[in-house]
């Protein structure tokens, strides 16, 4: 790997691990004032009921579209700068017109939606989740368009502007006495807020600083479209793997369940923020080296960033599972106790969705968004399935063993074409997990010893600390980590 390359990747990395960590504060804070102070895990469990159901409509009006012209975006801004506006000129005009027809259905139906679904009482929150797919779209699309450019700081920036202005708004309609409801007008006015910062910023930074070709190249409007099925089936299964479980076990069994299975999957998307900034700076660079028919240095940045996300994630898993019960208990009292199991069994999906973050997006602009999909799609159906069978016997439980049995296919699938397609050393990546998991075994050793113990939040904390010191001095023993690599990177 050149050093300007990782240089540029190290600063990306950075710039998105500071957002992402903008972002994933706010959640967590958001998470802990809501379940500890604010609302009742009934009215917790039908606020994330709701958005659940909310992401599953979205996918219609998203439609890959986003992706895709990120992935063209990618690849013209180096052939032929002048398609650029007309690329960014054609997404807006389709995601409008897309986005404005499932608002209007939605706020037609959001009656018979709700009644549908068992539980008439959330009609309003589906008639206010209009405004929310709307915005909520423009939000990402400015995301993914800015990582098209490779210019991951104002990513960063928008998603950490999002983070801040939801939990702001949550918070004082919530105490303001509007309850869930206003929690998610909350939402509504926090993506309001970050879309219109995205799209001023695209306009006036990047839409207006190429000049326009005097015509859309010919086909190219076509491929867009073309390449945004199969990304558009990805981020359906993608969805219903996320989401389709929260809203079936919010309609087989109780809010209450809910609130319990919610809580376990935001504490593990909290854990998983660094895995996402990483795999969300290095996927542009995938494309641009395979332009080049530069593989050799594709291959050494994935396998870089895979060692180095398994050093990390694996002892995080299962130190997530060694401290959950304590975690939970001190942290969000023993109201949501029914989260423990939850969150143990989803540690292993910790793992697993540190891979895909790492992996998908760097599927697509590597061109391979079809086979992606056709994996994701079938293992999505394999977890609704899993699902309908789990939840009635083990109850959320049942849901979070469906998800890391599905997710553990598609990351094998994902894995086995990045090979496919960069030739991986598996030797080195052998040697390397064997490393990691010895690391992994000294750490929860250290661990379980003194966890006895523990029996308020500093003691936990002097826990994690712990296991976090056991892990770096081996890290750094085994020459996993170059202490000075990791002073450079600080720098």
């Amino acid at each position: 790997m050149s050093s300007e390359t990782q240089n540029h990747i190290v600063r990306g990395f950075k710039a998105t691990l500071v957002a992402r960590a903008i972002y994933m504060v706010s959640s967590a804070l958001l998470m802990f004032v809501l379940a500890r102070f604010l609302l009742d895990p009934d009215g917790y469990g039908a606020l994330y009921w709701v958005i659940g159901i909310l992401a599953v409509i979205q996918l219609f009006a998203d439609i890959g579209l986003g992706k895709s012209s990120a992935r063209y975006i990618s690849e013209y801004s180096e052939r032929d700068p002048g398609q650029i506006p007309h690329l960014l000129r054609t997404t807006i005009i389709a995601k409008l017109c897309v986005v404005s027809v499932v608002a209007l259905v939605l706020l037609v139906v959001y009656d018979d939606l709700a009644a549908a679904l068992g539980n008439p009482g959330v009609a309003s929150f589906l008639a206010i989740g209009a405004l929310y797919i709307v915005v909520n779209s423009f939000n990402a699309f400015s995301q993914v368009a800015f990582q098209g450019f490779n210019a991951l700081g104002y990513s960063a920036a928008i998603q950490a502007i999002a983070g801040v202005a939801r939990f702001a708004f949550v918070i004082a309609l919530v105490l303001a006495g509007f309850g869930a409801l206003g929690a998610l007008f909350g939402y509504v006015i926090g993506y309001t807020i970050a879309a219109a910062v995205g799209i001023t910023i695209l306009y006036e930074r990047f839409y207006r600083k190429y000049e326009p070709a005097d015509e859309f190249e010919s086909g190219l409007s076509r491929r867009l479209l073309k390449y945004s099925v199969p990304l558009t089936a990805t981020r359906s299964a993608n969805v219903i793997d996320k989401q389709i479980d929260t809203v079936l076990v919010g309609a087989l069994l109780t809010p209450t369940a809910v609130a319990f299975y919610t809580l376990g999957k935001q504490i593990t998307d909290f854990v998983l923020a660094p895995a996402e900034a990483l795999g969300f700076t290095i996927s542009p660079n995938f494309g641009e080296q395979k332009a080049a028919d530069q593989l050799e240095q594709a291959r050494q940045i994935y396998e870089t960033s895979l060692i180095q996300t398994m050093l990390l994630y694996v002892p995080a898993a299962v130190g997530l599972v060694i401290v959950a019960e304590p975690f939970v208990r001190m942290v969000f009292g023993a109201d949501y106790a029914g989260a423990i199991p939850v969150l143990q069994v989803l540690a292993g999906f910790v793992v697993l969705q540190a891979i895909t973050n790492l992996t998908s997006d760097s599927l697509d602009y590597l061109g391979r968004a079809r086979a992606r999909a056709i994996a994701k799609g079938g293992t999505s159906a394999a977890n609704f399935g899993l699902n309908l069978l789990l939840i009635p016997m083990l109850g959320v439980v049942g849901a979070a063993i469906a998800t890391v049995i599905t997710h553990t296919v598609y990351v094998a699938v994902n894995l086995y074409i990045v090979h496919a397609e960069l030739s991986l050393h598996l030797d080195r990546l052998g040697r390397s997990m064997g490393l990691i998991c010895l690391i992994t075994g000294v750490m929860a050793v250290a661990v379980l010893l003194v966890t006895p113990m523990v029996s308020n939040l500093v003691m936990l904390g002097g826990a994690v600390a712990l296991g976090a010191a056991t892990w770096a001095v081996l890290a750094v023993v085994s020459g996993l980590v170059d202490p000075r690599e990791v002073r450079a990177a600080i720098r």
